[in-house]
Order: C-alpha cells, then sequence, then structure tokens
C-alpha cells in the first residue's frame, strides 16, 4: 500500500495581495453608494480622480525605480489608497486638491520608504493629514446631505464644473449647498455652552447621528463585517477601536450627559465605523500580534475619542491612526505571543 505524503506549507487559500485589495474595494462599495445618495456625483468623480492620478503616479515611480510595472499596478494597493483618500475629501473639492493629496500618499507616504510594505504610515491618512492641516477651509466645506431640504443636488455635469472650473449653476451661492457636519455642530455649540440636548436639535441630526451620515456608516459596517468574515481584515482591530471608543465616551458620557455625546453618536458620525474597518486595518502599518491588534484598536478609539473631545478637531481618526502607526512596533514588541514548548514567565 501507498501512502501520500502532504508536507508544508498548509495554505488552504492561494490569496494574494490583490485578491485582498480587491475585497477591500469591493467592501467600500455599499458606503459609497451612500455616500453618492446623500452628497451627490461629486462623490463619484472624486474617486475616479483619484484613481486616475494614483495609477500614473504610481507608474511613473515604478518606472523610475526600475519595477515591474504589472506585478505592482495588479496588487491595486495604489487604487485602494485612492478611494480611502477620496471617500474622506468634501464632494466639492477642487480637483487640485485630490491630486495633491494622492501625491502625498502614494509619493511621500509610499514610495518614499520603499514601497508597499515598507511605509511605516498609513499612506491615504498622511494624504488626508497633509491636505486638512494645508486646506482646512477647502476640507471642511461638505455638502448639505440630501433630504435637509437644500437646492436641488447639481447633476453630474454641473458637479464637474464645480470640481473641475470651480464653477456653480447660476442662482445656486456655495453657501447654500455647503454646511457644517454633526461633529462641526457638536464641537461649535458645546464650545458655546450650549447643552447636547440643545445641539440635537438642530436639523443636521437623525435618529442617532447626522442625518445621511448614519446610513454611510452602515453601508460600510456592513462592507467591514464582509472584509472580517473573508478574513481579509482581523476583527480584533475593528473591535478594539470601537470598544476603546465606546468605553472611553459612555465613561464621560454617564459623568455628564448635557456635556458630553453619547457613545452611540461618535460611533455612528465622522469615519469611526469607516477608520475601524478600513484604515486601522491596514496590514503593513497597524499591530501584527493578536494581543497588540486590540491594544493598537483600543488606542485608536481613546485617541478618536480625546481628539474629538478635547483636541482642535472635530474628527480624529487620521490623527489617531497616524499616532498608533507609531506605537506599533512597540506593541509587537511587548505583546509577542508565547513561543510553542517554551514555558510562561
Amino acid at each position: 500500500m501507498r501512502f501520500r505524503t502532504i508536507t508544508s506549507p498548509h495554505i488552504l487559500q492561494d490569496t494574494s495581495v490583490g485578491q485582498v485589495m480587491r475585497r477591500v474595494l469591493y467592501a467600500m462599495l455599499p458606503g459609497i453608494a451612500a455616500l453618492l445618495w446623500f452628497f451627490g456625483w461629486g462623490v463619484l468623480l472624486n474617486l475616479l480622480l483619484a484613481t486616475v492620478v494614483a495609477l500614473a503616479v504610481e507608474a511613473l515611480l515604478l518606472l523610475a525605480r526600475g519595477k515591474p510595472l504589472a506585478l505592482y499596478l495588479g496588487d491595486y494597493s495604489a487604487v485602494v489608497t485612492a478611494w480611502l483618500l477620496a471617500v474622506a475629501l468634501p464632494p466639492l473639492a477642487p480637483w487640485w486638491l485630490t491630486v495633491i493629496g494622492v501625491l502625498a500618499a502614494i509619493v511621500l507616504a509610499k514610495h518614499l520608504y520603499g514601497g508597499l510594505g515598507y511605509n511605516p504610515f498609513n499612506p491615504a491618512m498622511i494624504g488626508y493629514v497633509v491636505l486638512l492641516i494645508s486646506f482646512p477651509r477647502e476640507m471642511s466645506s461638505w455638502l448639505v446631505p440630501h433630504g435637509l431640504g437644500q437646492p436641488a443636488a447639481l447633476d453630474l455635469l454641473d458637479s464637474a464644473r464645480a470640481i473641475f472650473g470651480g464653477v456653480l449653476p447660476a442662482g445656486i451661492a456655495p453657501d447654500a449647498l455647503t454646511g457644517a457636519t454633526p461633529l462641526d455642530v457638536l464641537r461649535t455649540r458645546l464650545g458655546l455652552g450650549q447643552s447636547v440636548s440643545e445641539v440635537r436639535n438642530s436639523p443636521v441630526f437623525g435618529l442617532v447621528a447626522g442625518h445621511g451620515w448614519e446610513w454611510v456608516a452602515l453601508g460600510f459596517l456592513g462592507g467591514g463585517l464582509w472584509l472580517v468574515y473573508t478574513r481579509a481584515a482581523d476583527w480584533r482591530i475593528p473591535v478594539g477601536m470601537i470598544g476603546g471608543l465606546v468605553l472611553i465616551a459612555t465613561v464621560f458620557y454617564l459623568a455628564d450627559p448635557q456635556h458630553y455625546a453619547p457613545p452611540w453618536f461618535h460611533l455612528w458620525s465622522g469615519a469611526a465605523i469607516f477608520g475601524a474597518f478600513f484604515i486601522a486595518t491596514d496590514p503593513v502599518t497597524a499591530s501584527t500580534t493578536p494581543r497588540g491588534r486590540l491594544l493598537y484598536g483600543a488606542g485608536i478609539g481613546v485617541l478618536v475619542y480625546v481628539i474629538r473631545t478635547f483636541g482642535g478637531y472635530p474628527d480624529g481618526v487620521a490623527f489617531a491612526v497616524l499616532l498608533m502607526n507609531i506605537a506599533a512596533p512597540t506593541i509587537d514588541l511587548y505583546t509577542q505571543p508565547r513561543v510553542f514548548g517554551a514555558r510562561r514567565g
């Protein structure tokens, strides 16, 4: 009788970088669809522009470094970076803003360190932070979500004219289209001495968070859970981030509910859900050990709340992720799992 010997490596699935990146793109589609519904065609134009610029810059840098184009462009990492940045930009952001953000992400945060796998910081968040610090006015000009009584949403052609030419249709002023996000409203009015219950009466708020933003977060939650189910993302990081954010928000809310927003508001507002599943889970810049991933995610969640509540920006996901990127190597150093066969202690 002949026996068949099966040797290592015991890999059950042949999962490449390109396959994982494509899953991330697929998982973003429900949230992008909600953004498109509530904020108009500018969302789609931002995505297309960012993708084209990212692929062009990636190709030029690969040629300059003598790398094969087909191999590295085929991993979709540049497209993922472009999409992560584009969905964080205001829908009618001028074209040059998107270009600068993509350049910062691909050139400074990725290829300057040697390309994919060598970058210590999340490239999309580097691009976002560069734009937020350099162009705060343009980065805060979000559209009023669909359904709040603003003028009719711009069609595709009018959105393109606004993005590439800075021209709005006759009779529509910029102030009629743009407005503060729920996090901006909360921060500003609490600073003026209003209570949380008074701020909640603003029409920009929906059932638990901002009108429209709740559905966007729900879309990204569905896609994020699919990423975890397919093991394209580790569950520990989003659980740690959401847990850290909810825990610290609950403590402050119970201590003073009139001056601190409830945990469900922080969870469903801004980029909390999006950040937990799509930003913090970046396998290159995140912690790699099981316990470390929980701590890494929890640190991001706590920092998001601290920046939102006591810092200078209404939403702190990008800054929190970059700060924890710095801490990831140290976290991994002190959370190494026990070597098989070694004694505890």
